[in-house]
């Protein structure tokens, strides 16, 4: 039996198009340990978010698969959750009765009312947003939404957390203060992550490794980088770190070599006219019972599979 927590191995998918099948990603192989943090960075179009994908269960490799915990996945669970740049919340829920979405798929019938209840209140309390418990998404900033996604991510238990660069859309300030916040989480509860980023000083600050695509099509691993700064991690220490600024060229030299390392049979694989303009890579009504009884859906817990589309 294999040792590690979440193995993806073999993974590739083509999705199909005029003129005949993309093919997305190639012979994409990962091993990962419980609890640890693992972000995927690249240039746009590289593949980051369907590997994200095919590991959450929305997409079907179309060779290859992932196995968690002995297990493998088919189709998505609450045990892998996810959190998009765009928060998704439910508008016309409060930012406690989106976390009780949630709570109430997964826990309904493990957890008494109660139990539920003091859940909900202990992830707001996580990360900072008991005190807006009563206010609707359009009353609070989007650092404040993202801070409720990653509650009601959390509030699921999962045994992975999924993020598409979840704080994409915040400004500089919103964003550090999040970086810290999930620093803090992680430690606390030992999650195990994977993040897919843009942003190299937030893949250094926050990874134990830093999985770096290579261009598509036919896009795969094309370097792993292992980030050994000691936790708990200080964004102002290591701003000066020798090791950090290290691994933060290491990072850079991989994508910008890969920029100009694009001929054919090179490891970048190509690229597509799309990949080509995107190639930069930017800085950084009712009550939730009545909805989950009317049989919404919560990220993974119960969700119809993405159609095709290269990510």
């Amino acid at each position: 039996m294999s040792k590690h927590y979440l193995e993806i191995t073999g993974v590739g998918i083509e999705f199909p198009q005029k003129g005949g099948a993309f093919r997305a990603l190639q012979n994409v192989n990962l091993k990962m340990q419980r609890g640890e943090f693992v972000s995927l960075i690249g240039h746009s179009g590289c593949g980051k978010s369907t590997v994200l994908n095919i590991v959450a269960g929305l997409y079907d490799a179309t060779e290859g698969g992932v196995i968690l915990e002995g297990r493998e996945v088919r189709g998505p669970g609450p045990d892998r959750a996810v959190v998009f740049q765009n928060h998704s919340l439910m508008p016309w829920l409060s930012v406690y009765d989106n976390v009780a979405l949630a709570v109430n798929q997964v826990f309904r019938k493990t957890k008494s009312r109660a139990e539920r209840r003091d859940w909900i209140e202990h992830n707001l309390e996580l990360v900072g947003m008991a005190h807006a418990a009563k206010k609707l998404p359009s009353e609070i900033s989007g650092g404040m939404k993202q801070r409720v996604g990653i509650a009601r991510c959390l509030a699921m238990e999962p045994k992975v957390v999924l993020m598409d660069e979840p704080f994409g859309a915040l400004d500089a300030l919103t964003r550090a203060r999040l970086q810290d916040s999930l620093m803090q989480i992680q430690a606390d509860l030992g999650n195990t992550v994977i993040l897919i980023t843009h942003d190299v000083d937030e893949a250094v600050l926050l990874s134990d490794r830093i999985v770096m695509m290579s261009n598509g099509p036919a896009a795969t691993i094309g370097d792993i980088l292992d980030v050994n700064l000691p936790r708990p991690r200080d964004r102002l220490e290591l701003a000066e770190d020798p090791e950090f600024v290290h691994l933060r060229q290491q990072v850079l030299n991989f994508l910008y070599g890969d920029e100009v390392d694009r001929s054919p049979g090179s490891r970048s694989g190509g690229e597509s006219s799309e990949q080509h303009e995107a190639k930069d890579i930017p800085a950084p009504a009712g009550s939730a019972e009545e909805v989950a009884d009317a049989g919404e859906s919560v990220h993974t817990a119960k969700v119809t599979k993405l159609g095709p589309r290269a990510a």
